[in-house]
C-alpha cells in the first residue's frame, strides 16, 4: 500500500479548506498514512484580471491539477464539482464524491437588500455567466459586472464600496466558515444552481488511492450529480453558455431542474423531469434534448458554443 498520499490543490482559501477535510479523513482511517497537499496553479488562478468567459479552455480550474495526475507527482486531487469537465483525462476516475454541502447561490447586499429591492442601476458583481443571465433575466435594469477573486477578495470589493451586491455559492461560504447576516438565498426553483455545485470531486488514477479514497463516496450525491453531468455532456455547452442543472433525490424519486440561457437573460429555457435513481444519466440525457428541441439548440448556436469547460459556472 502507498504510504504517502500527495493531495493536488489550488491554493485558494476555499481549495485549500476543503483539501484538508479530505486529508484529516484520510489521516484518521488510515494512521499509517502520511497525506500532504501540494499546491498547484491553474490557468483559472493565473487570469485573474480576466472574464473566465474569456479564458475558457477545458478544465480551466482542473487541467494542470489532471496532468500532475497523469503524470504521477500527486496521487489525487480535490476538485469543487462544478470546475470538473464533463469528460475526464484518460486514465483518470472520480474515486469518490463526498456528502453535497448547500448547492444554493446567495446575494449578499449592502444594507440586506434582496434581488428585487435593489436600486435600479445597481452594481452586481459575479464571475458566472449562469449567475449573471439569470439575475438580468430577473432585473435587466441591473449593472452586472465580472467580478474574479477569491471569497474575501469579492467579499472586501463589496465592503469597500465598488458594488452593491455580489453572488456566491453558499457552499463556498460554509465550508470557509464566513456569516454575513445581509445574505438572502436564492430558490433553486428558479435560480437553479451550477452543474455540481455544492458537491467536490475526489480525482485519481485507478488504482489502489481509489479504494483508499471510496469510503467518502455519499451515493444520493454521487446519483445527483451523475445526472447533472449527464445532462451537460449531452448539451455540450462552452464557457459562453449559461447552463444550470440541479437533482435532488428524495423518497426514492430522482427530480431534476436544468436550463439554458443567453448570456443577456433575454432568453431562458427550462425544464423538469423526474425518474429512477438507476436511470439518473438517462435522465439527465432527456432534459438536455428536451430543452435543445425547446430552443436550447439556437441559444448555443447563436453563441458558437461548443464543449469546452463546465457550464457557464
Amino acid at each position: 500500500m502507498t504510504q504517502t498520499i500527495r493531495i493536488g490543490t489550488r491554493g485558494s482559501q476555499l481549495a485549500l479548506t476543503q483539501s484538508r477535510w479530505v486529508q484529516a479523513g484520510l489521516q484518521q482511517r488510515h494512521p499509517q498514512l502520511s497525506v500532504d497537499l501540494t499546491i498547484i496553479k491553474t490557468a483559472g488562478d493565473r487570469f485573474l484580471d480576466q472574464p473566465l468567459s474569456a479564458i475558457g479552455g477545458k478544465g480551466l480550474f482542473v487541467k494542470e491539477i489532471e496532468d500532475q495526475l497523469v503524470a504521477g507527482s500527486v496521487d489525487c486531487a480535490v476538485h469543487s464539482m462544478k470546475d470538473v469537465p464533463s469528460e475526464l483525462a484518460p486514465g483518470l476516475v472520480i474515486a469518490a464524491i463526498p456528502q453535497r454541502e448547500d448547492p444554493r447561490d446567495v446575494l449578499i447586499a449592502r444594507g440586506g437588500a434582496t434581488l428585487d429591492r435593489l436600486a435600479r442601476g445597481a452594481r452586481v458583481g459575479t464571475s458566472s455567466l449562469r449567475r449573471m443571465a439569470l439575475v438580468l433575466a430577473a432585473r435587466p435594469d441591473l449593472d452586472v459586472r465580472n467580478l474574479r477573486g477569491n471569497v474575501d477578495t469579492r467579499l472586501r470589493k463589496l465592503d469597500a464600496g465598488e458594488l452593491d451586491a455580489i453572488v456566491l455559492a453558499a457552499a463556498g461560504l460554509r465550508r470557509l466558515g464566513i456569516t454575513r447576516s445581509e445574505g438572502v438565498l436564492f430558490d433553486p426553483l428558479e435560480f437553479v444552481p451550477a452543474i455540481g455545485q455544492g458537491a467536490l470531486a475526489i480525482e485519481t488514477r485507478n488504482d489502489e488511492v481509489a479504494t483508499l479514497l471510496a469510503p467518502f463516496d455519499d451515493e444520493p450525491t454521487r446519483i445527483a450529480v451523475s445526472a447533472e453531468r449527464a445532462f451537460l455532456l449531452r448539451v455540450g455547452g462552452s464557457c459562453r453558455t449559461p447552463l444550470a442543472a440541479h437533482a435532488t433525490l428524495t423518497g426514492g424519486t430522482l427530480e431534476m431542474r436544468a436550463l439554458i440561457a443567453s448570456p443577456d437573460g433575454t432568453r431562458v429555457v427550462r425544464g423538469v423531469r423526474h425518474g429512477p435513481p438507476p436511470h439518473a444519466a438517462a435522465l439527465g440525457e432527456s432534459l438536455a434534448d428536451e430543452l435543445l428541441a425547446a430552443g436550447g439548440t439556437e441559444i448555443l448556436q447563436a453563441l458558437g458554443a461548443h464543449s469546452e469547460v463546465p457550464g457557464g459556472r
